[in-house]
């Protein structure tokens, strides 16, 4: 679960708040020793719920993040804590563009003993970011800005500590700050509470819940409104600005990571960014954040997922991963396709798919132009950059130092003024030159 302040789409509804799940919590409770009074809830997921804290010991907000209480999950705090940790005292500037584990300690409930986390307060995820943004692009700009966070931080993570991370998605990648200023409890002047309010806690999990789930309704039903209007010829839906918004973001949530040379599973990586040597079965390396970190970029540039994978009649969900990987980047060598402790299921002996035999192939420059309307050459310079690090030879692909002194990276868009200021002047000197054309006549 990342520490984030946006939370998920559904709750966690109430069945979890038993002996080993999650400890309930309220606005006022305070933990280690009243150091830290939870706030609000930012999120949750299978593992933990994370609050907005105050620590009076600092006088600053915090995340705090309360894992479940059963020895599985605890177990999985323990190594969070351990790579953090890590972390942290290889980067004493917090400058590595990587969460910061501040403190964590154990907290008794009547549901078991809780392990706690608590790190910095940082702000909505990328997965926020593109949502809020109606899921388009978010200008070339703006994504330049957010891989140069991002590969700063793999780069930090790889060469210099050793560690995968493992699931790298925009989920687990926050902005420092919140799109929102008014959800900022600094930015907002939010009075921290320092006491717990008077009432019947479990009354409020009740009402919370159906608060949630009435706010999510009138959203769709609201959303629907929208679009129905906007097919009619109404009013179109309002662009949201990004301006102002702090596009430096850190990478979070450890759960899953691991040292490059010792690994503990084989099943890493959430499906839409996994990459292929981990469908196949092969010892993957610090190159498969690589290739999440390509699906991110892309995703940031147009709105939508690299790779949306279904189950089909004939066919499963890896084989239609591995025939869309093939349709944007050509045939998978043979080397690779039938090496895997997994190939078998997939490729025949000359390496062509068992059950998925005609691919509709579409190249990522070509894509880009056809479906996202970029121009020619913003759609060659970005699939020039990100071609490289989707190579199917794990080997081949860029590390994350190296991406970083990409020339696309370090190119800077001018601003819509500018261009316009560019096309007058074009305009301008166009005329100049027919003017001279006709005197010297």
């Amino acid at each position: 679960m990342s520490c984030s302040s946006s939370s998920g789409s559904e709750d966690e509804g109430r069945d979890a708040y038993r002996k080993g799940g999650y400890h309930a919590v309220r606005a006022g409770d305070s933990f280690a020793g009243g150091r830290y009074v939870a706030q609000r809830k930012l999120g949750w997921g299978n593992f933990s719920t994370v609050w907005l804290a105050y620590d009076t010991r600092s006088h600053r907000f915090v995340a705090l993040k309360i894992q479940k209480s059963a020895a599985d999950f605890s177990g999985a705090a323990l190594h969070e804590i351990e790579v953090l940790s890590a972390i942290a005292e290889g980067d004493p500037s917090n400058s590595k563009c990587i969460v910061r584990l501040l403190d964590h300690f154990k907290h008794s409930g009547p549901n078991g003993q809780h392990i706690c986390l608590v790190v910095e307060f940082l702000g909505d995820s990328l997965l926020r970011l593109i949502r809020h943004n109606r899921y388009k692009c978010i200008g070339l700009n703006r994504v330049r800005e957010i891989c140069r966070s991002i590969l700063l931080g793999l780069d930090y993570l790889h060469r210099e500590v050793g560690i995968i991370h493992s699931d790298l998605k925009p989920e687990n990648v926050l902005l420092v700050s919140t799109i929102d200023p008014a959800k900022d409890p600094v930015r907002s002047g939010f009075t921290p509470i320092l006491e717990r309010p008077e009432g019947n806690f479990t009354r409020g999990i009740v009402v919370s819940v159906i608060e949630k789930k009435l706010k999510r309704r009138a959203r769709r039903a609201i959303a629907k409104i929208s679009e129905r209007r906007s097919s009619l010829g109404g009013v179109p839906v309002q662009e949201k600005s990004l301006e102002g918004v702090d596009l430096r973001c850190k990478i979070v949530d450890f759960g899953n990571a691991c040292w490059f040379d010792k690994q503990f599973t084989t099943e890493i990586q959430t499906r839409q960014y996994r990459a292929p040597e981990v469908i196949l079965g092969f010892r993957y390396s610090f190159s498969v954040d690589m290739w999440s970190f390509a699906c991110i970029a892309f995703e940031l540039a147009t709105g939508d997922m690299l790779f949306t994978p279904r189950n089909g009649q004939a066919f499963s969900e890896d084989e239609d991963h591995l025939a869309l990987m093939m349709e944007l980047l050509g045939k998978i060598p043979r080397k690779i396709a039938i090496g895997g402790s997994r190939s078998k299921d997939y490729f025949d002996r000359h390496g062509d798919l068992k059950r998925i035999r005609r691919l509709k192939s579409l190249p990522l420059h070509q894509l880009l132009v056809d479906k996202y309307k970029f121009s020619n050459s913003d759609a060659l310079e970005f699939s020039e950059f990100l071609c490289p690090i989707l190579d199917f030879s794990p080997e081949k692909r860029p590390t994350a130092a190296q991406c970083l002194q990409h020339p696309w990276l370090r190119k800077k868009d001018p601003k819509p003024t500018e261009k316009i200021n560019e096309l007058c002047t074009g305009k301008v000197q166009a005329g100049l030159s027919e003017l001279r054309l006709k005197v010297g006549k």
